[in-house]
């Protein structure tokens, strides 16, 4: 039988006749249509799913489940299946009745296979369109999706989304490498929403919060009596990620020996439990994550090198949030809204000068940190008064005085890139690479706000 992939679709033929069977499905064949033949409509009916990719050809008069029993059951898996039904001469006024029930089309006995191959033809594409449309639909519902769970216009976050939608919906293994508290696991359950397993599984595992004498067990399972204490057989997290997509946080965390077995399971697609002596089978979408410059961590001997090689079939850096500044109001917002939401508090929206700290932290903690602030301020009886690590409560200059929005916005700026250079001690790469201005514009900034590499004012 030819591949779905390579002919014009899938038909479903139920007949209780099975020279009628053989006749049929010997003509969509030759006309390079994928046909399975049922001697009853029960079998055929097991096998239908609401993603079903095809068209049901169905005889009305048969023993047990009869045509229009037939389509009235498919109909409630899915009313968008093309149900066509094969009538005797004298039933036309009953295959009206089902048409006007829902079914697609009806062919009269005896039948020409011309007219067979037509309808075939008009009602898969009737059926393409329709999944087509529903795909469509879930993939604008997930890009909107990613939208509110990676807030920030920046343009790193822009790119990063951009990557995201773009390789999404292939099987490639993504390892994700970016500081503690930057929304690691927020991008994988992205990676998974916009892709063709988003009604699978998405299974998370933090290696690092994993006893090392547990590891291997929690990755491919055990047997009943493999250890002490193995008192029933367990399954792993690879093989309950069938399907669907296995997050690995903290990858650099795992024992470099049940590394060795990850990358053997990865590249055999298959797991031994532990206590176990027949291999099983596994499928599933990958997504790994670490904290550290993967090149230092097998540097350094905590990632085996041939691991990286499998892992990182495309690698995404999730930027800190020191160099999102543009996205920093926005955020700090939207965790103030869901946090005077969860303590039911009345909140006043932060002052300019509250703002204008935020923006000169340096943020080791990330988006973690931000959100954690955010609640303190929701909880606090003098918000205005919480001081960051390493700055006072109140800061002093032109956005304290009662100065206009526009000398405001520039001492913020001033102070931003003012802060940058100093903690690079003049390293112009890394300000850029923190600040993502282009060469040009950070000069021309530091030109009109009288900033050298020093960060502070030309003589």
């Amino acid at each position: 039988m030819h591949s779905q992939e390579n002919n014009q679709g899938l038909v479903f033929f139920i007949d209780d006749e099975k020279a009628i069977r053989a006749s049929v499905r010997q003509c969509l064949e030759l006309a390079d249509f994928a046909c399975r033949d049922f001697a009853r409509a029960q079998e055929a009916l097991e096998q239908i799913t609401l993603q079903f990719p095809g068209v049901v050809l169905s005889d009305v008069k048969m023993p047990g489940m009869d045509g229009l029993a037939l389509q009235k059951a498919v109909q409630a898996i899915d009313p968008d299946i093309p149900v066509v039904l094969v009538t005797a001469h004298g039933d036309i006024g009953m295959a009206v009745e089902a048409m006007r029930a829902g079914a697609y089309d009806f062919i009269e006995k005896p039948f020409e296979p011309l007219a067979i191959l037509e309808v075939a033809r008009r009602a898969l594409e009737k059926r393409r369109l329709v999944l087509d449309n529903r795909e469509l639909r879930l993939d604008l519902a997930a890009a909107e999706d990613l939208d509110a769970r990676l807030v920030g216009s920046s343009p790193q976050m822009r790119a990063l989304k951009r990557e995201i939608v773009n390789i999404a919906p292939t099987v490639a293994s993504v390892l994700l490498v970016g500081e503690t508290g930057t929304g690691k696991e927020v991008v994988a359950r992205c990676l998974h929403e916009l892709s063709p397993r988003r009604t699978r599984t998405f299974l998370a595992l933090n290696c690092a919060a994993i006893p090392p004498q547990l590891a291997e067990s929690e990755l491919f399972g055990h047997e009943r009596g493999a250890f002490t204490g193995a008192l029933r057989p367990h399954r792993g997290r690879l093989e309950a990620a069938a399907g669907g997509t296995l997050f690995l946080d903290e990858i650099t965390s795992m024992p470099l020996e049940v590394q060795g077995k990850l990358l053997r399971a990865l590249q055999d697609r298959e797991v031994l439990p532990v206590g176990g002596n027949t291999p099983r089978p596994v499928e599933f979408r990958l997504v790994s994550a670490a904290n550290e410059d993967p090149q230092e961590a097998i540097a350094k001997g905590r990632l085996r090198a041939d691991l990286y090689y499998r892992l990182s079939t495309v690698e995404l850096a999730i930027p800190p949030l020191r160099q999102r500044g543009q996205d920093l109001p926005l955020l700090f917002s939207l965790f103030l809204e869901r946090a005077a939401s969860t303590y039911d508090r009345e909140v006043s929206p932060p002052r300019p000068q509250f703002m204008a700290a935020l923006l000169r932290h340096h943020w080791p903690g990330n988006v973690r940190e931000l959100k954690n602030l955010a609640e303190r301020y929701a909880l606090s009886s003098r918000p205005e008064a919480l001081a960051l690590p390493g700055q006072a409560a109140t800061p002093q200059g032109p956005a304290a005085q009662g100065a206009s929005l526009a000398e405001q916005v520039q001492h913020f700026e001033r102070q931003i890139i003012k802060d940058a250079i100093k903690r690079h001690q003049g390293d112009m790469r890394a300000v850029l690479e923190e600040l993502g201005l282009p060469r040009r514009t950070l000069n021309e900034k530091m030109a009109k706000f009288g900033l050298s590499r020093q960060g502070q004012p030309e003589p």
